[in-house]
């Protein structure tokens, strides 16, 4: 089970599709081994870039559960936001059942006050059970949800079954910083902050108190590598390292286009077959296409794990 004393990086998986649509199963396959080989402590799949809007409630617990046998014992949060909650706390109490360590729940984007927020998570946790374990998935960027450091620790306080925060506010150091202090004054119990929006402020959030990442950036061995040398004091090596894959990471977060980077860049390295999206989805132009392929080959200069594997 999740827990808050969860550390190091649970990358957002992507959900591989062929071109005609269908789920690439044998890039799951692929995808898994290589966050093994990455180093990675967790995973997250059913994310938003696991397309999870556009899955049939059958296909989703399909790839939950594909997944998380996959990765054996390590542990998988998947993914629950539904728009309503019935399908939640079906989808929430079956992947338990399929051995899932706990379930991330994003606000729905027509939430304002902050009591309509604090109020939704208690409702869910009703729906799901007090007994899972379950993320905060903060991203008021996409979901225009915009949660306060009180907020998150009222959120916390009134669900003991709140282990993790999934940070991904920004500008967001001072709120890391606001939720440490809280902690360190007593009035938030511990919890585990792991941080998303593509890894982009990673260096300085991890030196803000940070756990470590949930994030899909292409090569989840960078995030492993910064959260390694930074929890072992290298400061220098991790930001040098960092600044490498800098540029890369700004290209994949730009709105709209960011997931068709992620999934070009993963079919370049060889661990996923396609890069298609299920329709709708936005693809990368010819242009787009050798950009990403410019800085690819930069990359490759420092780090030649950016060397591309397929043609």
């Amino acid at each position: 089970m999740l827990t808050a004393e969860a550390k190091g990086v649970f990358p957002i998986a992507p959900t591989p599709f062929h071109p005609d649509g269908r789920v690439d199963e044998a890039s799951i396959d692929r995808l898994i081994a290589a966050y093994l080989s990455a180093g990675a402590t967790g995973l997250t799949v059913l994310g938003i870039m696991g397309e999870a809007a556009k899955l049939e409630p059958e296909e989703s617990l399909a790839i939950a559960r594909r997944f998380i046998r996959g990765m054996g014992a390590l542990p998988v949060i998947v993914g629950v936001s539904a728009p309503g909650f019935a399908a939640m706390r079906a989808l929430a109490r079956t992947v338990m059942d399929e051995g899932a360590a706990g379930v991330m729940i994003a606000p729905p984007p027509a939430l304002r006050t902050d009591e309509q927020i604090t109020g939704y998570y208690r409702q869910a946790v009703e729906a799901i059970g007090a007994d899972i374990p379950f993320v905060i998935q903060d991203y008021p960027l996409t979901l225009t949800v915009q949660m306060t450091p009180a907020v998150i620790r009222q959120i916390v306080t009134d669900n003991p079954s709140c282990v993790m925060l999934k940070h991904e506010d920004w500008p967001g150091l001072e709120k890391i910083s606001t939720l440490r202090a809280f902690q360190a004054q007593g009035s938030l119990r511990p919890i585990s902050i792991l941080i998303g929006n593509g890894g982009l402020f990673l260096d300085f959030e991890l030196e803000r108190g940070v756990d470590g990442a949930m994030t899909g950036y292409a090569f989840p061995e960078l995030l492993v590598d910064v959260v390694r040398l930074q929890q072992a004091g290298r400061r220098d090596e991790a930001h040098d390292l960092f600044d490498a894959h800098l540029p890369l990471l700004r290209y994949e977060q730009q709105p709209g286009v960011g997931l068709a980077v992620r999934k070009y860049v993963l079919m370049r390295r060889g661990i996923i077959a396609s890069d298609s999206q299920r329709k709708p989805g936005a693809a990368l132009s010819a242009r787009a296409q050798a950009e990403v392929d410019y800085l690819l080959a930069r990359l490759a200069r420092i780090d030649r794990r950016a060397l591309a594997k397929a043609a």
